[in-house]
């Protein structure tokens, strides 16, 4: 999956269309993982990064997962499956938080604190470790907001703290 990010990122430049030196990564739920694997996993292509309701530590996070809804489910499998990992130690190797320390770009990270898809204590974890690796990150916890951010003024407040964010990191010539 970062593979194919970074190809799409390669293709768009090299049409011309955007400035890989310019990029930073977005996403949310999974695309929040590819963002923090897009720093952290991978290096030297993104400006900043930011994830919303991000997994941080995939080992917590298929623990957790298993205690809730066995080993069977079918967002157990895409996640396997997607990330090309099936075991414990494979998916620490691939887990951000586990590879902070390596993170190349300053992080935002946004969740809602009664998410029940991927828990806060992902991006807790990940804030965290950033924190212990002397990482520039910024930390914003939604107050009674689920996984999809469903209540609009959230959303909003969540674009425009990423768009403040992206400006301050990524800003416009």
């Amino acid at each position: 999956m970062l593979t194919d990010i970074a190809d799409g990122l390669a293709a768009l430049a090299a049409a011309g269309i955007v400035d890989p030196r310019r990029a930073c990564i977005v996403g949310g739920s999974y695309g929040g993982y590819a963002a923090l694997a897009g720093v952290t996993v991978q290096q030297g292509l993104y400006r900043c990064a930011v994830a919303v309701a991000g997994v941080a530590d995939l080992p917590a996070f298929v623990g957790w997962k298993q205690r809730g809804s066995g080993s069977k489910s079918a967002g157990l499998r895409f996640l396997r499956e997607a990330i090309g990992a099936e075991d414990g130690a494979a998916m620490a190797r691939l887990s951000s938080r586990q590879l902070a320390a390596r993170a190349d770009a300053p992080v935002l990270l946004i969740h809602g604190i009664d998410d029940t898809v991927v828990p806060v204590a992902q991006s807790e974890a990940m804030a965290d470790a950033l924190g212990r690796a002397g990482k520039p990150h910024e930390f914003i916890r939604m107050k009674g907001e689920d996984h999809w951010l469903s209540r609009d003024e959230t959303r909003t407040a969540m674009l425009e703290a990423s768009v403040a964010f992206l400006r301050r990191h990524n800003p416009a010539n």
